[in-house]
């Protein structure tokens, strides 16, 4: 039997209570024994729900950190706090699994990479639209070289009116950004990943800030207060790859269209192309006529499946405590969030300057 992981909660708001810590109170290996918050009662609530009988509780994540019985820690705080936290983490020993995106910064991203390679201890990033199964099922298919070399390719994270008003999503400062930063990330992970491809060599953004400014807006979770609405609503990349490779990237937490796509990719390559609109398809060429695929994703399962039901979430920890149980490279590796963050970054500040940025000159 393996070993029990003991794990420790930094921040417990929505994303903990929403998909880690229901998918790791289901693994039999881990114990849930210690959460943060800087609002108490809501470390307080976690704990009584999902920790083990007296779990611990605290609001400055330091004093967790002292606890040298905790194995691994996951870091679901604001952006801006990611690094700061995670390094930390690392550096007390622990595994750290942090939140997207891995940091506010790209410099940040870089000192996380740092770190867990100084201390020798594992680091992945909570991007959890890999573990669905038309993301995996189109992940084989590229490593099996269905669609030849992928030359151009979209990341889709399009929302027509789903502005997050709660927490600090519309605050700069706390966040680093709207949508680019929030989906976009979710989007050019997946994308990247397909491709097999994390050397970038330009990149040209825009961003606006135009449907923000309107009161009373149709919103799913009804209406934002412009004053506060300081980060972009929309933002748009196009990142070419030292190969040639093109990427076009789309964010929007609010946009008049009707082509409403979040967490997706596009892929063309020289054999064959995919897309994720609407479930998997797959088209080509053969015998001089042009075909399309789709790909029934409910038959058979797929690589991450353990036997039983399973959501994403599910898969996603699994997976996790796996790699450090049995020392294997996490799915996410900090290398590869890492290129994602630098890529984000550039758009922004190429949106800002209104001029290109060489990737090998940003760093």
């Amino acid at each position: 039997m393996s070993k029990v992981y003991r794990i420790g909660i930094i921040g417990c708001g929505g994303i903990a209570n929403g998909k880690h810590l229901p998918s790791l109170s289901k693994l039999k290996n881990v114990q849930l024994v210690a959460f943060c918050d800087i609002i108490e009662s809501r470390a307080e609530e976690a704990a009584a729900k999902f920790g083990i009988e007296g779990a611990a509780v605290y609001t400055d994540y330091t004093e967790l950190l002292k606890d040298s019985t905790i194995d691994i820690v996951h870091v679901l705080t604001p952006n801006d706090a990611h690094a700061s936290i995670s390094i930390a983490s690392l550096e007390a020993g622990k595994h750290v699994m942090c939140e997207k995106p891995m940091a506010k910064t790209a410099a940040e991203a870089r000192s996380m990479v740092e770190a867990a390679k100084r201390t020798g201890k594992k680091l992945t990033i909570g991007y959890n639209n890999r573990y669905r199964p038309d993301s995996w099922h189109l992940k084989q298919v590229c490593e099996a070289g269905e669609l030849g070399d992928i030359y151009y390719a979209k990341a889709h994270a399009i929302r027509r009116r789903a502005v997050p008003t709660w927490g600090v999503f519309l605050d700069e400062e706390k966040q680093g950004g709207g949508p680019l930063i929030d989906i976009g990330t979710h989007a050019l992970d997946l994308t990247l990943w397909m491709m097999n491809n994390y050397k970038p060599k330009v990149v040209l953004g825009t961003k606006y800030h135009e449907l923000a400014k309107n009161e009373n807006a149709a919103n799913a979770w009804g209406p934002w207060d412009p004053e506060k609405f300081t980060v972009e609503d929309s933002a748009f990349g196009m990142i070419v790859m030292e190969n040639g490779a093109t990427i076009m990237l789309e964010a929007s937490w609010a946009l008049n269209s009707l082509e409403v796509d979040e967490a997706k990719c596009s892929l063309s390559g020289t054999k064959a192309g995919a897309d994720m609109k609407g479930g998997l398809r797959i088209n080509g060429e053969q015998f001089s006529r042009l075909y399309t695929q789709e790909v029934d994703l409910k038959s058979g399962g797929v690589a991450f499946y353990s036997g039983h039901s399973e959501s994403d979430a599910d898969i996603e920890m699994r997976k996790w405590i796996e790699a450090v149980d049995q020392d294997l490279e996490p799915v996410v590796t900090p290398e590869q969030a890492c290129v994602v963050s630098e890529i984000l970054e550039a758009i922004y500040e190429s949106a800002n300057t209104g001029k290109a940025v060489y990737m090998n000159q940003a760093k």
